[in-house]
């Protein structure tokens, strides 16, 4: 028995959505001049049309198997004077997280050469400073030579930085230089008080201008709404150059922050998050970052299918918990999923 098939247009099997955001701009061009509706229009499309989008753009610049593997560790925990309000480290949050000082040079080596070991390409290291002190930057400078001297990519997150600041740590081979714009620009005064977007968007030219790569995103669940997504990726989009990893964030609630009785965040917003991250900023890497530890594989599953193609690798994120190795591993292997080289 046959069936018969109505043949259709040849337009007809492109979605309308795509065709019309291909009408005025190429799919996958890279562009710093984003509308506020153009993102919202990308952002909310159904789900189908939004998928394929990410994934054609993704795989303009990338290939679709593989997934940078990056390793976070904190080198200094606790007793910052910033009042994050999703964040244990805060001295303003009752966490019972007890601040500790700058670790050892050699510890933190240690830690990479481990990293290393285990398939991570990139070493991230965290302190919990509002900005640090000079004397401190001396021995970050000494870790950032450490980790490079054993082929690593390094990465660090330490605060708002000066040009001085940025500078050395340009001079002692840093990579990449991580600091989060956490929301919108219109959300971001109910999640933190002690300083403004502002005084993000000048460290974030402080680290460009020395010649670092960017690494800045978001945190996704902290009471924002869809439209505080959208001008999340409108601000990054529209910086002066898309910043190289752009970390999607899923709120971890932690008991004495103030965000701990957030309701959950649907993981369909969290996948679109994603996939409009990936159609406007084509060729960032877009990691799929903290909060992987409460996701389905399937949720999982989707963000990589969305264009996310960085994870962090181990069983810790600075203070709080990731899937351990064993179950990336098993999940990749299942999606066919290769670590980048």
């Amino acid at each position: 028995m046959s069936i018969a098939v109505e043949a259709r247009p040849r337009d007809a099997a492109i979605p309308s959505s795509i065709q019309a955001l291909a009408s005025t701009h190429a799919l996958g061009t890279v562009r710093h001049d984003w509308t506020r509706a153009e993102v919202a229009k990308v952002f909310t499309q159904p789900l189908p049309d939004l998928l394929f989008q990410a994934q054609t753009v993704h795989r303009m610049y990338f290939d679709p198997r593989e997934v940078q593997v990056s390793t976070l560790l904190s080198i200094k925990t606790g007793g910052c004077p910033e009042d994050c309000g999703y964040c244990s480290q805060s001295v303003h949050n009752e966490t019972g997280l007890k601040a500790s000082k700058l670790m050892d040079v050699e510890k933190v080596l240690t830690e990479a050469r481990a990293a290393k070991a285990a398939g991570a390409t990139r070493f991230c290291m965290g302190a919990a400073w509002r900005s640090p002190k000079d004397k401190d930057l001396d021995a970050v400078c000494a870790m950032v030579e450490g980790v490079k001297a054993l082929g690593l990519e390094s990465c660090a997150t330490l605060g708002m930085l000066t040009a001085d600041q940025a500078g050395r740590l340009k001079e002692a081979g840093l990579d990449y230089y991580n600091h989060n714009i956490d929301t919108s620009p219109e959300f971001y005064g109910k999640v933190i008080t002690t300083r403004t977007i502002d005084d993000r968007l000048e460290t974030l030219s402080h680290v460009r201008d020395a010649g670092i790569n960017v690494c800045c995103g978001g945190i996704l669940g902290m009471g924002e709404e869809q439209d505080d997504r959208v001008g999340m990726i409108l601000t990054l989009a529209n910086l002066p150059a898309h910043p190289e990893s752009v970390p999607i964030n899923m709120l971890m609630k932690i008991d004495g922050t103030p965000m701990d009785g957030n309701a959950a965040l649907d993981p369909i917003e969290f996948v679109r998050t994603v996939a409009t991250a990936r159609v406007c900023m084509p060729k960032a890497m877009v990691r799929l970052s903290a909060g992987r530890e409460t996701m389905s594989d399937e949720t999982q599953a989707l963000c990589f299918i969305a264009g996310a193609n960085s994870i962090f690798y181990g069983p810790k994120l600075l203070t709080t918990s990731n899937p351990d190795q064993d179950r990336d591993r098993a999940l990749m292997d299942r999606l066919g999923l290769v670590p980048m080289a």
